[in-house]
């Protein structure tokens, strides 16, 4: 049996997988298992920060491997300590809880904010609000917490306490929050999963302000949004927001399995002893990965990310057969006439691998992908659409 075979008889059919075995690659370019070469336009959902069999994240990892390759949390280990220093330098938050992925980072984040408002408001006040067309993650906790209702139907009952509301509606969150019951919102800045949308700042700003008179904690989702991937080191960085909580993932550890929750000085001292835990929470050889990503995004290689955001916008945006392009930095979403399926298939026959978010066709490449691939691939998806 072939690894196609293996997998359809063995893996949970949770997946709709494309018809190709990746087996190796270098930077943003992989191979198939017949040699056939791919432009990697997606960077494993925002994952693979800076490409395929990056040295220096090798290197990183296999130094730590040789050193020691897990230690339970009952024990002090330095990656963990210096990456998160790191990541509290970075952003001026005072705290971090490590965990293995962006559900767990947001799960960490809603009991924080739930212990903060019992201890500060009373324990009447739990509810998390999240916006429509939001997407939190896959536990039963961050279903409930996503503002779309196809990914709740077959799994009821959801965790209670969540409610949502329509981006830009300030009306409706004023009227959720006005029987005191409301512990924090929590939002991503750009809506990934739910078409690649970016906020509004105006209304961003509104909603800030407006938590802030009512004492109720700022949430951002920075899953996908994070680690340079927007062209600033978080997205929140580009609205002039000071969150009460962050949560990251992806890209974090450049392939390796890492979440963090990051806790601002109001709310850093709310999980004590016994709260929470992780069993491979802030392993040494994923922050030893994640060190050698974070110490690699400064001011220079965000402002390259922003260039080849508008350079690849600029050869999309009115293209025949796009509609719209969408996003922030290298987080791109494109309304094709053409429905995304065929879009994609059509660039994987052409040698370049691609994403969806709902109908749009989603761009995610490696942050340091050079010109001529980001141009290349460009090109391919404008004959794909056209």
């Amino acid at each position: 049996m072939n690894t196609i075979e293996l997998d359809q008889q063995f893996v949970a059919s949770t997946y709709k997988r494309f018809p190709v075995e990746i087996v190796s690659g270098k930077g943003s370019l992989v191979q198939d298992a017949n040699g056939k070469e791919y432009i990697d336009m997606g960077s494993g959902i925002a994952v693979s920060s800076f490409g395929v069999a990056d040295e220096l994240w090798i290197a990183a990892v296999e130094k730590q491997i040789h050193s020691v390759q897990h230690m339970s949390n009952l024990f002090y280990t330095a990656p963990c300590a210096n990456l998160a220093k790191l990541l509290c330098e970075k952003t001026g938050m005072s705290k971090v809880f490590f965990s293995n992925s962006g559900a767990e980072a947001n799960e960490c984040a809603i009991k924080v904010a739930r212990k903060w408002a019992a201890e500060n408001k009373g324990p009447a006040c739990s509810t998390i609000v999240t916006l429509k067309n939001s997407f939190h993650g896959r536990t039963l906790t961050t279903l409930a917490a996503t503002g779309q209702d196809h990914f709740h139907e077959l799994f009821q009952p959801l965790t209670p306490g969540f409610a949502s509301f329509a981006v830009g509606d300030m009306d409706a969150l004023k009227a959720l929050c006005a029987n005191g019951t409301v512990a924090a919102v929590l939002i991503e800045l750009v809506q990934g999963e739910g078409g690649v949308i970016p906020l509004d700042p105006a209304f961003v700003k509104e909603l800030d302000a407006y938590l802030k008179e009512q004492n109720i904690l700022l949430m951002i989702d920075e899953v996908q949004t994070g680690n340079g991937r927007t062209g600033s080191l978080y997205a929140y960085m580009q609205y002039g927001l000071h969150p009460d909580v962050v949560s990251t993932a992806k890209g974090l550890a450049g392939g390796l399995p890492m979440g963090a929750t990051l806790m601002s000085e109001k709310v850093c001292n709310v999980l004590s002893y016994g709260d929470h835990g992780s069993t491979f929470g802030g392993n040494p050889v994923a922050a030893a990965a994640a060190i050698s990503v974070v110490e690699r995004l400064t001011d220079d290689l965000l402002a390259d990310v922003t260039r080849k955001s508008k350079l690849i916008r600029s050869l999309l945006e009115g293209a025949p057969g796009i509609e719209s392009v969408t996003g922030l930095g290298l987080m791109i979403g494109i309304k094709t006439v053409k429905p995304a399926a065929e879009v994609l298939a059509a660039c994987r026959e052409s040698g370049v691998l691609c994403l969806t978010a709902k109908d749009k066709v989603r761009l995610l490449p490696a942050l340091n992908i050079p010109d001529d691939l980001l141009i290349k691939a460009a090109e391919v998806i404008k004959q794909a659409c056209a």
